[in-house]
């Protein structure tokens, strides 16, 4: 400490002869809350620069001189830069200079991480020792942003580990480190070669990217977004080599990455570096020059590029920015409106207004709008989707953006949402919802359940929906499409909305940074009457949109669902990583296996009926001894969910840390509850509202269930595609939604009416010359579970017969009965329809081939049929 104190002295008399007002670090620690970081209310958007390492000094430390240190760092400070990356742990006296600076400084915690450093124990604990020993000689400091416990550990290292056991050691260190300082932040430096790592339990997740094309750049961090999830990204280390690219290259690159970086949504950037200085392994490195000053402290061009850039933080300003209209829609919403408001009214955007549609309240909702600078909208009740109507049709804005009334929005969120639209031509977009913390430890656990509002990505750009919480359109698709549908009162209107866009030509976009805090449920009781009114909602979606769910009455996302509390698999997934030839690749990715299909029957809310029925089977063994065997898998039947939720709850990360045991315990506990409760509530919903296993789709077209075969000959070559997306849009409209054949089915499009029985379709086209096809179908009935069900149900009815259980022998040969007569009407029925579609489509085939010529002119098809007439085959 002494020789710390006499270092300082020296750097205070170098620089007393420079006329200063040092910037103040703002008290208090640095959080992260959701996608930033913030120093008490203010959000902290880090401006940083690399720092070293050097040549030792006289101290031994891989640093300059304190008086050299002292004048980097307020050249640093008048350039705008507000926090320095260090590779080593700090010294006291520079994270003093640092604080007297207005510096956060990023502590770097070395160690052995080139060497394959997990084959001994000791060379591990002699890690975890270091690390240990590097935290306590700085924490508390308030000029400490976060602490690194690794940097780029090379792929050839992680490959020779393997994945989960660097994972595992990782997670240890991060222990360490908040045992030693419990307030710190912890992050880990990755890079795109082993981007496949998963480390959840980081505070911040941090990269060193150099991308030299802003489009790749661009494209990357929207990945490296959705890797973050709800925490906080932070570029560790961007640049540019002035040696190799010029001065003015690199000025221009580190301008654009910046740009690109802060609108991305990150929480900030660390350029490398701040000086072409650099010593590493032992050695002066002099064959690169990615400083934003020379070895003798002389600046570049790159250096005013980088302060005008730091300045514009987060987002340039833009005179181009739309109108926008921001919609508040509130049904007894007073508890939690006046947050929203207060939020709405501190937005730093330039031009919007808000809407309030208060939709019959019968509390205060109406009394706290009124306080507010906005336009309030008092209608009686009608619902949801209605209140958004009156909402969108009342706004001035260009774009229309939604929010619930339990809901508050980041300072930033229309910002984030209008750059979205400026660069695309999206019908609508929306970003991520977080739970607030603060919400109290029930509200915490219900966030880390299943049935929260989630979006679905189909690219990291691009959404297949969000959630109505926060979503955004332009006005003029509002208007084109009609709106909202009113029949959706409380939930569904936000995924009707994005299906009904997307069948319209439109896309919806999707910003990382469009953040917006939505609460959640804080008591079981509301809980459950939310996911009711999800099972609801799922239930009128289905009969609207018959071909956006499976035959399990599921919808079929084409993307990938994102958030927290999803339920994860009892047998986990299989996951694979790009490594490329000799693990040589330099983006290596994590690929996840889907899963069965069967194995995802554990996770839908109708795995309860499964259950049912093996209890009722278990129960009949009270007449039929038997049916007792069934037991071991009713048993197995019930293990399979809890097994679920406990894994899924082990998983959870939860804002705040619980003091006990005991504590967290109980936490966990009440979160694998919710996992329980949450498909039950669902599958209430859904039953009570029509939206159950056994529905048909009614009975029409029926005809009798055989195999049979349709042809047809045309003058005009089609694309096959044609042929059947032609079929496609015929059975769409008559409500026969049809399923498309995967890479490995020997069938085209699959028919699927209800839970027993359907059709398939096979095609074949043989090519005539001169565009002439002649284009075969056949059409076939297919059971499906129906057909285990029914041949179990009777071998049970025969088994009791004989053994003179008269009771058993009914109920199961009446299951069976029931089965197959379903089998046949639903076979029947699919066929039935797949035939019309075929006359239809061949209606419409006629004009297009007798425009050819006149039939006696024409070739016979080769089974002598007249042209484009069918012929049914048996």
């Amino acid at each position: 400490m002494k020789q710390d104190l006499n270092r300082l002295q020296v750097a205070d008399a170098g620089a007393r002869d420079r006329t200063r007002t040092p910037p103040v670090l703002s008290p208090g620690p640095v959080e992260a809350r959701g996608k930033f970081l913030y120093v008490g209310s203010e959000k902290l958007y880090v401006r940083g620069v690399t720092y070293g390492t050097f040549r030792p000094n006289a101290a031994g430390e891989p640093l300059p001189e304190p008086d050299a240190v002292d004048r980097d760092f307020f050249e640093m400070a008048s350039s705008g830069v507000n926090a320095v990356r260090l590779y080593t742990v700090p010294p006291h006296w520079l994270l003093d200079l640092a604080q007297e600076h207005g510096l956060h400084v990023m502590a770097g915690l070395p160690w052995e991480q080139h060497v394959a450093f997990l084959e001994e124990r000791k060379v591990a604990r002699r890690i975890e020792d270091s690390v240990r020993a590097g935290v306590r000689s700085v924490r508390g400091h308030p000029a400490l942003l976060c602490f690194a416990i690794g940097n780029e550990i090379p792929a050839p290292i992680v490959r020779w580990h393997g994945r989960r056991r660097i994972e595992q050691f990782l997670s240890r260190l991060h222990g360490a480190v908040r045992s030693e300082s419990p307030g710190s932040l912890v992050t880990y430096v990755n890079f795109p070669t082993t981007e496949f790592l998963e480390l959840p339990f980081l505070d911040l997740v941090s990269f060193n990217v150099y991308l030299e094309s802003r489009e790749l750049l661009d494209a990357y961090l929207s990945r490296l977004h959705n890797l973050a999830g709800e925490r906080p990204l932070l570029m560790a280390e961007i640049g540019l080599d002035s040696r190799r690219n010029g001065e003015g290259a690199q000025a221009e690159t580190l301008a654009w990455q910046l740009q690109s970086t802060f609108e991305s949504g990150c929480a900030g950037a660390f350029l490398f570096s701040w000086t072409d200085e650099w010593h590493r392994g032992g050695h002066d490195i002099e064959d690169w020059d990615f400083g934003l000053t020379t070895r003798d402290r002389s600046p570049k061009r790159s250096l005013a590029a980088v302060r005008k850039a730091f300045a514009e933080v987060p987002v340039a300003v833009r005179r181009d920015l739309p109108r926008m209209s921001v919609v508040v829609c509130s049904y007894n919403g007073s508890p939690t409106i006046e947050d929203t408001l207060e939020a709405l009214a501190k937005l730093d955007y330039p031009d919007y207004e808000v809407i309030v549609v208060d939709d019959g309240s019968t509390d205060d909702t109406a009394r706290i709008a009124r306080g507010y600078d906005v336009q309030l909208i008092s209608t009686r009740n009608r619902g949801l989707s209605a209140a958004r109507n009156t909402g969108w049709q009342a706004a001035s804005g260009e774009i229309v953006a939604y929010i619930d009334d339990d809901a508050y929005p980041d300072p930033h969120w229309l910002t984030y949402l209008a750059l979205t639209f400026l660069a695309s031509d999206h019908c609508g977009a929306g970003g991520p919802n977080i739970a607030p913390p603060g919400d109290g430890t029930l509200a915490e656990c219900v966030a880390s359940a299943p049935g929260g509002p989630a979006h679905v990505l189909v690219s990291d750009r691009v959404a297949e929906h969000v959630p109505g919480c926060n979503m955004a359109f332009r006005r003029a698709w509002l208007e084109r499409i009609g709106g909202f549908d009113p029949q959706f009162r409380t939930a569904g209107d936000d995924v009707d909305i994005c299906w009904r866009m997307q069948q319209a030509g439109g896309t919806i976009g999707f910003h990382p940074a469009a953040l917006v805090w939505h609460h959640r449920r804080s008591t079981l009781a509301r809980y459950w009457k939310q996911q009711v009114g999800y099972g609801r909602a799922e239930a009128l979606l289905a009969r609207k949109w018959p071909d956006r769910f499976n035959t399990s009455g599921h919808v079929s996302w084409g993307g990938r669902i994102y958030g927290r509390g999803l339920t994860l698999p009892v047998l986990g997934r299989s996951t694979r990583i790009y490594q490329g030839t000799w693990g040589l690749a330099p983006f290596q990715s994590l690929y996840e296996d889907t899963g069965s299909r069967h194995w995802s029957m554990l996770l839908m809310p109708e795995w309860y009926l499964v259950v049912l029925a093996l209890a009722t089977l278990t129960a009949l063994g009270s007449v039929w001894r038997p049916l007792l065997l069934a037991t071991p898998l009713l048993a197995l039947a019930l293990a399979a969910p809890i097994a679920q939720a406990l894994r899924s709850a082990a998983r959870a990360r939860f804002a705040r840390r619980e003091p006990s045991f005991r504590a967290r315990l109980g936490r966990a506990g009440f979160t694998a509850l919710l996992h329980l409760i949450q498909p039950a509530a669902r599958l209430h919903g859904r039953l009570r509202n029509g939206l159950d296993p056994w529905r048909r789709r009614g009975l029409r077209g029926w005809t009798w269930p055989r195999t049979s075969s349709r042809a047809v000959w045309s003058e005009r070559w089609i694309p096959p595609s044609q042929w059947l997306e032609s079929l496609e849009s015929i059975l769409a409209a008559d409500a026969a939604p049809a399923e498309r054949g995967g890479q490995f089915d020997r069938w085209d499009l699959r028919l699927r009416w209800g839970p027993v029985g359907g059709a398939r379709l096979l095609t074949a086209i043989e090519e005539h010359g001169a565009g002439r096809q002649y284009v075969r179908f056949r059409v076939c009935p297919a059971l499906h579970r129906g057909r285990l069900v029914a041949a179990l149900s009777g071998s049970l009815a025969l088994l009791a017969a004989l053994d003179g259980s008269g009771l058993a022998s009914g109920a199961f040969a009446a299951v069976a009965l029931g089965v197959g007569a379903a089998a046949i009407l639903e076979c029947g029925t699919a066929v039935g329809r797949l035939v019309c579609a075929l006359d239809a489509l061949a209606g419409r085939a006629a004009p297009d081939s007798s425009a050819a010529g006149d039939a006696g002119d024409r070739e016979p098809s080769p089974t002598g049929d007249e042209p484009n007439g069918f012929k049914a085959a048996s």
